[in-house]
């Protein structure tokens, strides 16, 4: 596999009236084309900044973010957001609520052709299955059905990597564990690299391929679901995911007797 991402000694520094604070340090990663990545952490631990600064949106302190090679972020230079070849599905999935589903997944296809722009909606809605609902309007679709048309439209222009802020926080617990495996289908089959955020473990160990646990601002561990069990790098790691695999176990004894 040929690394796709990389994010090398990242730091991220908002200022404040005491000074430059400090969100991401020294963070750095590899995720190949093809995979599908996910940083996993409680609120506030930095990871939605992370992804930001991959998508153009927060300057950088220290470090580099190359995509296939290009460096697209720097101290001192950035590539422009929309020219990055990066798709980001939003955690409120921000469609337009005047726009029909068709009028959303086209957005970012302005510059082709109109023939083309019908042929790659046609395809995008097929691929998310919402073929039937292509005149219909974000308010008369269910929570899940915007979620794929979200999808749908971050894939339409065929980013390099696809980026997804916490993306099933919206949707109850039954509807997350079947989108997030649907989803996982969907890229694995368009063959598309990803990273998404969430605080959700099971969500992450079900989508990725790659999982980072972040704590403070900084990275702990990167590796496979398999690997951050049975080989945490630290106490801390071990101890994260022991408690959430108990509130997940918890949580789903109290759905099962309600």
């Amino acid at each position: 596999m040929t690394t796709l991402l990389e994010l090398d000694q990242l730091q991220l520094a908002y200022d404040t009236e005491q000074g430059p604070r400090v969100v991401v340090d020294a963070l750095s990663l590899t995720l190949a084309r093809g995979h599908i990545g996910s940083l996993l952490g409680p609120s506030g631990c930095g990871k939605t900044s992370v992804l930001r600064a991959i998508a153009g949106f927060e300057p950088l302190r220290h470090g580099h973010i190359r995509l296939d090679g290009t460096e697209l972020s720097s101290p001192t230079a950035s590539v422009a957001p929309q020219a990055r070849r990066v798709g980001m599905m939003f955690q409120d999935y921000a469609l337009f609520p005047h726009l029909d589903v068709t009028g959303n997944v086209s957005f970012g296809l302005r510059r082709l052709p109109k023939t083309q722009q019908r042929q790659r909606v046609r395809d995008m809605l097929e691929l998310v299955g919402l073929g039937a609902q292509a005149d219909s309007y974000p308010h008369e679709l269910s929570g899940g059905q915007q979620q794929r048309v979200a999808l749908a439209r971050a894939l339409a222009p065929a980013p390099e990597l696809l980026l997804l802020d916490e993306p099933f926080s919206n949707l109850d617990a039954d509807a997350r564990e079947r989108l997030a495996f649907e989803l996982r289908d969907i890229l694995k089959e368009t063959g598309h690299t990803a990273l998404l955020v969430t605080h959700d473990q099971a969500e992450a160990f079900a989508i990725a391929d790659r999982v980072g646990v972040m704590r403070d601002g900084r990275l702990a561990q990167w590796n496979t679901p398999y690997n951050l069990h049975h080989h945490p790098a630290d106490a801390g790691v071990a101890d994260f995911i022991r408690r959430e695999a108990l509130a997940e176990r918890r949580a789903a004894a109290y759905a099962r007797g309600r």
